[in-house]
């Protein structure tokens, strides 16, 4: 194989990366407008945790910070680090 293969084959690879990097910041979690079902695609959330996280936000307002999320009943480190990795 020629040396412009391989040249041609990274630039792919690069885009590819490139376009994968952007796809997923374009899905990352915002604590403040996601659904019950898009919280519960996160580590350690079910569906019961995703609706009282929703709850409490309509009721309180938006988060100022991943750490408010403690305020929700059954909402620990372990969901606030899995959030934060999402983000």
């Amino acid at each position: 194989m020629s040396t412009n293969f391989y040249t041609r084959t990274f630039k792919h690879e690069k885009t590819l990366l490139t376009l994968l990097a952007l796809a997923v910041s374009v899905f990352a979690l915002d604590i403040n407008t996601a659904s019950a079902e898009e919280f519960v695609k996160v580590k350690g959330i079910g569906a019961k945790k995703a609706e009282k996280i929703v709850s409490y936000r309509k009721e309180h307002g938006k988060f100022n910070s991943v750490e408010e999320l403690k305020n929700v009943k059954g909402v620990g480190e372990k969901i606030i680090a899995a959030i934060k990795s999402e983000s």
